[in-house]
């Protein structure tokens, strides 16, 4: 599914239940906050491996984030598919591959 036709489907499914009136910006952000957090408590006191966490549960969460982040996309008139193709960009200068980068 493209990530435009994904965000028209969270659009739709908040505008049926008229929950636009609960996602201002902060509430947004505080939620993708939250959401992440709840992600990374996944991983807490275990080895560093996927294979130590329940996967549907990592789904889960991501989900949760991404619905949060189409729907503050959407608020803030932010194209999320453009911004990630600039950001990639932005990267590829700062961080040439023939360069050393973590030493």
């Amino acid at each position: 599914m493209e990530l435009e036709e994904l965000q028209r489907e969270v659009i739709r499914f908040r505008d049926e239940r008229e929950w636009e009136r609960f996602h201002t910006p902060k509430d947004l952000t505080l939620s993708i906050s939250i959401e992440a957090a709840e992600l990374l408590e996944l991983f807490q006191w275990k080895e560093d491996s996927l294979k130590s966490i329940e996967k549907e549960r990592i789904r889960e969460e991501m989900a949760d984030v991404m619905i949060y982040l189409l729907i503050l996309a959407d608020r803030a008139d932010i194209d999320l598919g453009e911004a990630v193709k600039e950001k990639v960009k932005m990267n590829e200068e700062k961080y040439p591959p023939d360069e050393e980068h973590f030493s």
